[in-house]
């Protein structure tokens, strides 16, 4: 399988719908999960996302019946599967090089991980992802829309995504009406959700996660900046999870990840977006994200967490990478040596997007993020990004 980016250049503006026949975020959430997103939000669907919305409840019945089917034929096998070793978190805030480093660390032949078809048909894709892969590779777009980066049914995706389908509350529901205020703010870290609604989401997790491992049965690399917030609750399930925290500087996070939310609402929503108080957002959200990992990180042995900068990783992969499985224990880096070289010379001319800084900006940045920058060892006087 080719994994390699293709180049990009600088990119600002917003993405544009993808074509009519892509299958949005959405289209492999079951019935019941994706009426409770309508009528959580009162139908309040745009006119020109009527299609999509059409074509998401036709495809949500029968999501709805293929899990179903699913459920009765491998829940024996569900039953008697065990995660005997216990997953890899990547954590980090949006944009702060979670996606290149799960690149990385997929290419482990060791390692498995949520694939795009897995975290958009989460109900059933132990039935049909080798029909999907053979007959429908056509529908999935070459590249994300927010930052050209390669798309296709088997790379890695975030698990998150698979969760809201399977109908869990989650804060990327925002994505589906951005006009509505942010949606499932308390499920960012699970601190103030019930008892009851904290196990349910522990539940489905850990359901999903052992249908990923009947499918191989390795260690799961998982990727979602949400998780960033949520270290305790993981440590429940998994006492013995590995960490890998990745910071990059935060002037470039915050552009970059407004970027990212604009081109999420523009594709990906039922609405047309209008980007009101998405700045604030994404201020409240770094912050809020980096306080409470600050909390649960010390519940985290040592051995089992391990911090990288961005700028690092990009400068000496290979040194980082080496570091990370020495730190972690995760096996013979060597082993790995041969595909990350490689890799590595495929996306030698990608160059992440870049945005050009606002003075005015900057300083707000730092006025709200000082903390954090002067933690994570950054200056306070912003590098070009």
């Amino acid at each position: 399988m080719n994994r390699s980016p293709s180049p990009r250049t600088e990119h600002q503006g917003v993405s544009n719908k993808p074509p009519w026949w892509t299958p949005r975020i959405w289209f492999g959430a079951t019935l019941p999960a994706w009426m409770r997103l309508l009528r959580r939000n009162q139908f309040a669907v745009g006119w020109p996302c009527w299609y999509e919305a059409t074509i998401t409840t036709v495809a949500s019945a029968v999501n709805s019946l293929l899990k179903l089917l699913q459920d009765l034929w491998y829940a024996r096998r569900l039953a008697q599967t065990e995660i005997t070793q216990s997953p890899l978190f990547i954590l980090g805030h949006w944009r702060s090089g979670t996606t290149h480093l799960h690149e990385l660390l997929t290419l482990d032949s060791r390692h498995t991980f949520p694939t795009n078809y897995m975290c958009i048909a989460p109900a059933h894709f132990l039935l049909t992802e080798r029909i999907a892969r053979r007959w429908f590779k056509w529908i999935v777009p070459k590249q994300r829309p927010m930052d050209n980066m390669p798309l296709g049914w088997d790379r890695p995706q975030e698990d998150e995504f698979a969760l809201c389908n399977l109908g869990v509350p989650s804060p990327y529901r925002t994505i589906a009406f951005p006009n509505h205020p942010p949606q499932d703010r308390e499920y960012l870290d699970l601190r103030q959700v019930s008892l009851a609604d904290r196990e349910s989401w522990k539940r489905v997790l850990l359901k999903f996660l052992k249908q990923i491992t009947l499918r191989e049965p390795k260690r799961i690399v998982l990727k979602s900046p949400t998780h960033t917030s949520r270290v305790r609750t993981l440590l429940e399930l998994f006492p013995d999870a590995k960490f890998v925290h990745i910071v990059r500087n935060p002037y470039a996070i915050f552009p970059s990840t407004m970027h990212l939310w604009k081109s999420l609402y523009t594709t990906q929503g039922l609405q047309r977006p209008k980007f009101a108080g998405l700045q604030d957002y994404v201020f409240d959200t770094f912050v809020a994200m980096h306080e409470r990992l600050d909390e649960d990180r010390k519940l985290v042995p040592p051995h089992q967490f391990y911090e990288l900068r961005y700028e690092d990783l990009i400068a000496d992969p290979l040194g980082k990478m080496r570091e990370l499985y020495d730190k972690l224990d995760l096996g013979e880096f060597d082993r790995l040596l041969p595909k990350l070289e490689g890799y590595l010379t495929e996306i030698g001319d990608y160059q992440p997007n870049r945005f050009s800084p606002d003075p005015a900006l900057c300083a707000e940045i730092t006025r709200r993020w000082g903390p954090q920058i002067r933690q994570q060892g950054y200056s306070e006087v912003p590098a070009p990004t």
